[in-house]
């Protein structure tokens, strides 16, 4: 379970790099294939920071750290129950910033909140390093998605499955004429922030704390959606403390329509313009008329929640079976509603006309075990 902070805490929207975006080479450091996805490899990045890179140094020297000798950007392949994804893997610049709609590189999907931002970015400074890359998609440019299919005809650098059974390929990028097609095909993208978005603002605080320094950068995988993409689903909500009945009389004054149905109906009826919503006995559908090129989280957060007043924590789940099992062990009931995701380009329309989603609207999977490619500024 993932509980969140009250509906309508307040958030700000990070700034974006300007155009042309570029990822630069750096050296990485890999965690062994026994080391990754293992929940006990978490111990080399807790307190106190300021020793990760000390312990991941030491671990190099007992063989369980790889540390490459040359700066490359790197191809990422990553198989995960079932799904394959690829990606770019390099030191993002961020040492300018965007002016104007078009000039931005980088769209953040959700707000953040500076006190956790800040605390990442104390962290990371401690460390000296970027232990895990952010992840960012867009639709790829052809002559980048050319050279990464021409890379797969290559035997990968490194391949193997990990503790927690993801199977991983990776390539490096050190040809001057393989650097200079990516440097070329990706100066005009436009790339939306799929996970990591307060690990995105803590780079831009350390960015202006240390501008001229290895700060100007940050770790980023850049997938391409069109090529391998992930997948985006919805994030469910628990109310605790609410009702189907006062559920219904919010609806009303959204000039929302309310029907009571079967679970199968209800389930059949999720859709994008739809929101499902049970206390675990009685089941119910909103039907959303008009949204206007809003996504149905928009909907539920700008039209509905503001009739609900709620003064507790809202839970969030990434599946319907979860939320409904937290729903069960909720004291003193409540109500989970089942939201549908909000499709890809929806997302890149609203981002467009600078508007933000709510907080944890979206879920993009799957995402790559911490450890595979990592980024220490000691290199730098």
């Amino acid at each position: 379970m993932d509980s969140g902070g009250l509906l309508g805490a307040a958030v700000v929207t990070p700034p974006s790099p300007a155009k042309p975006l570029r990822l630069h080479p750096f050296r990485a450091l890999q965690l062994s294939g026994d080391r990754v996805g293992d929940p006990s490899s978490a111990r080399a990045f807790a307190r106190p920071y300021r020793a990760v890179t000390d312990r991941l140094e030491e671990w190099e020297r007992r063989g369980h750290v790889r540390h490459d000798a040359e700066p490359a950007i790197y191809l990422h392949e990553y198989t995960s129950d079932g799904m394959t994804v690829r990606g770019l893997v390099g030191a993002l610049d961020l040492s300018t910033r965007a002016t104007g709609r078009h000039d931005r590189a980088l769209l953040p999907h959700e707000g953040i909140h500076l006190r956790q931002a800040d605390e990442l970015a104390e962290r990371l400074y401690e460390m000296r390093m970027n232990p895990a890359p952010i992840l960012l998609v867009h639709r790829g440019p052809a002559a980048v998605r050319a050279l990464i299919h021409r890379l797969l005809d290559r035997s990968p650098d490194h391949a193997y499955t990990d503790r927690g059974l993801q199977r991983h390929r990776i390539w490096a990028l050190t040809d001057p004429d393989d650097l200079a097609a990516v440097d070329a095909g990706m100066a005009t993208s436009t790339l939306l922030v799929a996970d990591g978005h307060h690990r995105y603002a803590a780079y831009l605080r350390l960015q202006e704390r240390e501008p001229g320094s290895p700060w100007d950068r940050g770790l980023a995988m850049v997938v391409d959606q069109d090529d391998t993409p992930l997948h985006l689903g919805a994030i469910h909500r628990v109310l605790p403390g609410l009702t189907l009945d006062r559920l219904e009389a919010a609806t009303s004054a959204a000039a929302l329509s309310f029907r009571e149905t079967t679970a199968e109906d209800a389930l059949g009826s999720l859709a994008p313009s739809t929101i499902v919503g049970t206390d675990g006995g009685r089941w119910v559908v909103l039907d959303l008329p008009s949204l206007d090129g809003r996504a149905a989280v928009e909907l539920l957060h700008d039209d509905l929640l503001p009739h609900l007043a709620l003064a507790t924590l809202t839970h969030y789940h990434h599946s319907i079976e979860e939320a409904l099992g937290d729903l069960a062990g909720v004291e003193d009931g409540g109500v989970a509603l089942l939201l549908p995701a909000p499709g890809f380009d929806l997302v890149g329309r609203i981002l467009m006309q600078d508007r933000l989603l709510p907080e944890k609207a979206t879920s993009f999977q799957p995402k790559p075990n911490v450890g595979v490619l990592m980024r220490s500024l000691r290199d730098e």
